[in-house]
């Protein structure tokens, strides 16, 4: 699978309506084999996408979430001290050697996200999410690991991946990435959809959610980011909003005006944002859609 176009429709085949410039990209990432950094506010789809290569083709999705103070041990392997100290006590008094040789193996290696991506026999999907919350230390080495896709754990030695994953790492944006980063990945911002494209994700993730009633959803969303909002509304704030319509047997958005303002706190995650969309603010978006 190498065109556009066929990732395109794989992707939308398990969920994922992407853009042209998206198919691009994966299709860039799969033939060059390098790491794709999607950026992009919180909430447009930036994970759902490694979610999505990885149903493709049919392999595990490994996920590696960021956060402030991640270190090397939380992301690649530790030593389960435990049941080592619990060795050490059982074999006292054997030799020392051998003690060691048995409680530095694999059966007491506790394998985190990098470590696991690489020893996979099939080439999985490496999530690396937000790495714009982790900090210049842990970017640093991670460049290592995206450049050799190998690792060296002095009791074992050199650990080379047996099929190179996937990469997508993401970010929000909350700090500026190094160049160097930036340099080993291919690179696509990934924005809010258009109407069309959003209506057609609505379709794809909601049952029973009807063209006229996507499109609809799909307008008055884009009306709704248009405000000025504290937190503007994702795609996955969207799908819940559609989600809760059909629930409510909701046909037409002009048939229960009410409802549709009662269910807003589907997109508005903040007292701000609520206050801020009035009845009379729904009433004006509601008369744009059409």
């Amino acid at each position: 699978m190498k065109t556009r176009d066929e990732i395109a429709q794989a992707l939308a085949v398990c969920g994922y309506i992407a853009d042209a410039e998206l198919a691009t990209a994966i299709s860039l990432m799969q033939l060059l084999k390098r790491p794709l950094l999607l950026e992009g506010e919180a909430g447009v789809g930036k994970t759902e996408v490694a979610k999505a290569l990885a149903c493709v083709h049919a392999t595990e999705l490994i996920r590696l979430q960021c956060y402030e103070g991640l270190d090397q041990s939380a992301a690649l392997y530790e030593w389960n001290y435990q049941r080592q100290l619990l060795a050490i006590q059982a074999h006292r008094g054997a030799d020392a050697d051998a003690v060691e040789d048995q409680i530095f193996s694999e059966k007491y290696l506790l394998e985190r996200p990098l470590l696991a991506s690489i020893r996979r026999e099939r080439s999985p999907v490496l999530l690396i999410d937000e790495i714009d919350r982790a900090d210049d230390e842990f970017e640093a080495f991670l460049l290592e690991l995206l450049s050799d896709f190998q690792v060296s754990i002095p009791e074992l030695g050199t650990i080379t991946a047996s099929a190179v994953p996937r990469v997508v790492l993401t970010s929000n944006g909350t700090r500026e990435l190094s160049d160097a980063l930036r340099r080993r990945c291919l690179y696509h911002y990934v924005d809010y959809p258009d109407v069309d494209r959003e209506a057609r994700i609505i379709m794809a993730r909601t049952d029973g959610a009807s063209a006229s009633l996507s499109l609809q959803i799909a307008r008055m969303v884009e009306g709704v980011r248009k405000e000025e909002l504290r937190k503007v509304p994702g795609v996955a704030e969207t799908l819940d909003w559609a989600a809760a319509l059909v629930g409510l047997d909701v046909r037409d958005l002009h048939d229960l005006p009410e409802t549709v303002h009662e269910t807003l706190m589907c997109l508005l995650k903040t007292r701000e944002d609520r206050a801020r969309v009035t009845r009379e603010v729904t009433e004006r978006l509601l008369g744009k859609v059409a």
